[in-house]
């Protein structure tokens, strides 16, 4: 018998207490903790708990992380999601421009010891604005899911995200996901809230299709503090579901939109409506094969 979502809860935030891990879902305060949890997905925040970047939106804290890594880290990672018997996990982390690398080699380690430690765990990563030979680096270390989040509508990416990001940059590594590895599954998020147009939102879905991302999640910004940026408007149920009709026309396989729909909600009813376990995608096919925050 499961335990209830509150107690599973907090069965997993002592357990990664004791493992010094961090989760987004505690740092970020998503409203969908205990749901998610309880239901055997989890979204683990590797490479620290602090960001180097100052993004308007995020309530992770910002700062020097200092330019080193935890070579342990995977091996703890690993140990907490068998621990908790889960069968889905989603990796992220906060932005390290103060390595070399970014934080892909860890990473690609951490997804290694995964597949290691439970054959049978789906791992989705949601990166930062991993490019080139950081995102190759990520990709061979075959994660079934890679998803980095857009965040929000173009003519507002220079308002709301830091300045080392902006909306090509992270159409380009979408792009660059969907193209390393043929039939893979990429997925990116799209934040209501802040100031958007329908038209503009509606460009930035056919921009993600655009570039071969399958899977998109819409939400409603909920504003961490009062020095975040302001929540300009609450946007009505009627509006998420028109946004993922609309979604789903243009060719998404899978949308999740709803006013506390997140990037990692419901990650691994998402993965079973793909249905890769017979295939579909390749990732899940080839995942042992030389293929492979947040979301900057």
């Amino acid at each position: 018998m499961s335990l209830p979502a509150g107690e599973t809860a907090m069965a997993m935030r002592r357990r990664l207490k004791r493992l010094s891990l961090h989760t987004v879902c505690e740092e970020a305060r998503c409203p969908n903790q205990g749901e998610c949890w309880g239901a055997g997905t989890a979204t683990v925040m590797i490479l620290g708990d602090t960001c180097t970047r100052s993004c308007r939106f995020c309530g992770v804290k910002s700062g020097h992380p200092g330019g080193t890594t935890d070579p342990d880290e995977p091996r703890r990672v690993a140990e907490a999601v068998l621990e908790a018997g889960l069968e889905y996990v989603v990796v992220t982390s906060v932005d390290r421009d103060d390595l070399p690398d970014g934080g892909a080699g860890q990473f690609a380690a951490v997804i290694r010891a995964l597949r290691e430690a439970g054959p049978s765990i789906r791992v989705e990563v949601l990166v930062p604005d991993y490019r080139d030979e950081r995102l190759a680096r990520v990709v061979e270390a075959a994660p079934d899911v890679l998803a980095h989040n857009i965040e929000v509508v173009r003519r507002l990416t220079p308002q709301v995200r830091d300045r080392r990001a902006s909306y090509e940059g992270s159409l380009e590594s979408l792009r660059q996901a969907a193209a390393l590895r043929a039939g893979s599954l990429t997925k990116s998020s799209i934040m209501l809230g802040l100031g958007e147009t329908a038209e503009e939102v509606r460009e930035c879905l056919a921009d993600l299709r655009g570039v071969g991302v399958r899977l998109v999640t819409i939400g409603q910004y909920l504003r961490p503090t009062a020095r975040h940026h302001p929540v300009v408007r609450y946007a009505p149920p009627a509006e998420f579901a028109d946004l993922e009709h609309e979604a789903r026309r243009m060719g998404f396989d899978f949308v999740a939109s709803g006013p506390l729909v997140r990037s990692s909600y419901r990650a691994a009813e998402l993965f079973v409506t793909q249905r890769l376990e017979g295939g579909a995608g390749g990732m899940a096919c080839d995942r042992g094969a030389g293929g492979d925050v947040r979301g900057q």
